[in-house]
């Protein structure tokens, strides 16, 4: 059996996964999908780790993948407001599945990285 080179032919998940679940993107989705409509700021006290440059990287990224939509209102001062879309809602099955094995087994996956670790 040939083995493909390719990652996306050997795995059709990775490109999701490279989507959904690079650094951030899974935090803002999910602030976004539990909270609603957001502007900058409250994003920001929300993800208190993330710096306003990474933050607004990831909110363009999102924007451009259709999983988060910026609305820009012409006032004084300026307000922009962000939401997840209904592309971007789609994936929260997707969220809730990972959040019950992650409560499920997050304890094994403990256990097994320290017996690992011990065994080194």
């Amino acid at each position: 059996m040939e083995r493909s080179a390719d990652p996306e032919l050997a795995c059709p998940i990775a490109p999701v996964v490279d989507i959904v679940f690079s650094r951030w993107t899974t935090p803002i989705l999910w602030t976004l999908h539990q909270h609603g409509r957001q502007r900058f700021v409250e994003l920001e006290r929300r993800l208190t780790s993330i710096t306003p440059k990474v933050l607004t990287q990831r909110l363009r990224q999102l924007e451009r993948d259709g999983l988060v939509a910026r609305t820009y209102h012409a006032e004084v001062p300026p307000r922009v407001e962000y939401e997840i879309t209904e592309l971007g809602g789609s994936l929260a099955p997707l969220f809730a599945h990972l959040a019950t094995w992650a409560d499920s087994h997050l304890t094994d996956v403990d256990q097994a990285r320290q017996a690992y670790d011990a065994a080194r």
